[in-house]
């Protein structure tokens, strides 16, 4: 195992230690429990927008933690969810009188530990609403989740809350525009090669030379299949097309297209598959209206990508482009 990292047992704590000296106008990184808060946390008056998860898929969740978009994130270990107390404590520190929106990705821990933390925050006197996102086609269960993934829909969905929460809407507003971006977006990857989680020390999984892992989850999880790696249009068509099977979308409708790296795979590679994608849509009558590329939901050094479409209409593009200012994402300021 080849790692910049000095202690296994220790690359949380050392990494958001690096955080904090990056992005300190920007953060304010708590250790115990670990909780990475927008620096001006609380805002008065203003929802809290809060989620989390585990560490090893950054920029997600600590790295949406700004202006626009999240106020608090709570890392866990190395693939593994936070704990209560990181989210009760989140909430606590960003509780600015208008309730908290706890964003879970649809893995057990994630959901289980934010629903306890939900039910402390509650008895703290804070209006607490959870909304879970799962995205992902690839599978219908998996080792991390009972049903769908959370997966690249993620992102989109912490900034276009996050949009809705620094314009002043209210709590019931902000949950119900999460339920309606959840109803409408997927997401799709594969890997070309596995990860290798620092305390393990060794690979997730194996995948022969000219091998591929369609479907994967953002853990190393197995997805639908094990398949020749193809050219970059056969990889786009097989991401693609599940999900347009499961999104229905008509000609004439707009999109937000996400094209995301895993973590290993160079921009170059991506910029190809993104390309694809979009030609591929164009040929449907669909419009690409939005677009994200880049590595926003990684699986540490896995290669690979993944594929996230959003139907938009003209409230969401609208909080798509408002101002947002975090570190991995940035614009209109």
């Amino acid at each position: 195992m080849k790692k910049i990292i000095n202690d296994p047992s220790t690359v949380v704590a050392d990494a958001l230690r690096g955080l904090a000296a990056a992005h300190g106008d920007l953060l304010d990184v708590r250790h115990d429990p670990a909780v990475v808060l927008r620096a001006d946390a609380p805002v008065p008056r203003k929802v809290a927008v809060i989620s989390g998860g585990g560490s090893g898929h950054e920029p997600l969740h600590g790295g949406f933690v700004g202006r626009g978009m999240l106020d608090a994130a709570c890392p866990g270990a190395v693939f593994t969810s936070p704990t209560p107390d990181q989210v009760q404590d989140a909430v606590a520190r960003t509780d600015g009188g208008a309730g908290a929106l706890l964003i879970v990705k649809n893995y057990t821990g994630d959901v289980l530990n934010f629903e306890t933390a939900a039910e402390l925050a509650a008895a703290d006197g804070v209006e607490v609403r959870t909304v879970v996102i799962d995205d992902d086609v690839a599978v219908q269960d998996s080792t991390y989740t009972a049903g769908r993934r959370g997966v690249g829909g993620t992102v989109l969905l912490e900034k276009l809350v996050g949009a809705a929460a620094e314009r002043g809407v209210d709590l019931d507003g902000c949950e119900a525009l999460a339920r309606r971006v959840v109803g409408q977006v997927r997401s799709m990857g594969l890997a070309l090669t596995p990860c290798t989680v620092p305390h393990a020390g060794e690979p997730s999984f194996t995948l022969g030379e000219d091998e591929m892992e369609l479907g994967i989850g953002i853990h190393g999880e197995p997805g639908r299949r094990r398949v020749p790696a193809g050219t970059a249009d056969e990889m786009v068509r097989a991401l693609l097309e599940p999900i347009l099977e499961d999104l229905p979308l008509a000609e004439g409708d707009r999109v937000l297209l996400f094209t995301n790296s895993m973590g290993g795979t160079p921009l170059i590679e991506l910029y190809v598959a993104h390309g694809i994608a979009e030609r591929l849509l164009a040929e449907r009558g669909i419009r690409v209206e939005r677009r994200l590329v880049g590595p926003y939901v990684t699986s540490l050094e896995m290669q690979g990508m993944s594929l996230t479409l959003l139907k938009l209409d003209d409230e969401l593009v609208e909080l798509w482009d408002a101002p947002v200012h975090t570190p991995a994402l940035r614009w209109g300021v």
